[in-house]
């Protein structure tokens, strides 16, 4: 690493954003002491105002509740959901564990519509469940409060999606081992942040008030850890996402997996 590039890092890390990342906590409730209270139902409320304006047709794309004047695409997402189809006969069942309300379903809409048949299944928080039902479904895209409700009434889906959803989870490797039981024939891992050492580190992400005034508890997951912990699948692709963020001043860039289930 150049002096120039250790020159950055040390700035960024001594001088540090308002907003982003940090901390080195022990454990879930010590990491929950230090974040700022934030109401659930304002952020559901701001995510459903920009996911109606998409679907309506008077917005392009939403993540996050921001509104974008273009897509922004997750091509190894992309790629990996035509990749599955293809092999289905331009056929697709998804479960988006933890997906919001519908953002990647929307985002790759213009794609997934030129497939014979689409079957999109997200499981989310309550009041984000009640939300979709009401608001946002419609016969493409259902909304689910557990995977086992999916499973009951779809049976097993193609592909799970796990996008950037890992690290906000209290405990991530017990839903790793809970999927692993399901054998789902795919999953894929895409736009999540990982540890620049070889640990799971938890800090506290600070969201920036443009978007909604929250922070709370974000793993960055050691991805060798990960590998591991998601097997007997066995990689199939391993990317890099356009997302960079900084923890410690250091560079990360987000970056994901496709696996596929080998049975024994």
């Amino acid at each position: 690493m150049s002096l120039i590039e250790n020159a950055k890092i040390l700035v960024r890390k001594w001088l540090p954003s308002r907003y982003g990342w940090s901390g080195d906590y022990n454990n879930w409730t010590e990491a929950m002491s230090h974040c700022v209270g934030y109401s659930d139902n304002l952020i559901l409320e701001k995510v459903k105002a920009s996911t109606l304006k998409v679907k309506e047709g008077k917005a392009v794309f939403e993540r996050d509740s921001v509104i974008f004047d273009h897509i922004e695409y997750s091509w190894p997402l992309l790629s990996s959901l035509l990749w599955v189809s293809a092999q289905n006969n331009s056929t697709i069942k998804v479960l988006d564990f933890g997906g919001s309300l519908g953002t990647s379903f929307f985002q790759n809409k213009l794609f997934l519509d030129k497939l014979k048949s689409v079957k999109w299944g997200v499981v989310e928080q309550e009041n984000f469940v009640k939300c979709g039902k009401e608001f946002i479904e419609n016969e493409q895209l259902k909304f689910y409060y557990s995977i086992e409700e999916y499973i009951h009434e779809n049976g097993l889906p193609d592909l799970l999606v796990l996008g950037c959803t890992i690290p906000y989870l209290q405990n991530p490797y017990d839903l790793l081992d809970e999927l692993k039981s399901y054998g789902i024939p795919y999953i894929i891992i895409d736009d999540t942040p990982f540890n620049y050492e070889n640990r799971d580190r938890l800090t506290v992400q600070k969201v920036p008030p443009s978007i909604y005034e929250a922070s709370y508890p974000c793993w960055f997951l050691d991805y060798g850890k990960v590998i591991s912990a998601i097997r007997p699948y066995e990689i199939v692709l391993e990317f890099l996402n356009e997302s960079r963020i900084f923890l410690d001043g250091r560079p990360i860039r987000y970056r994901g997996m496709l696996a596929k289930f080998k049975s024994n």
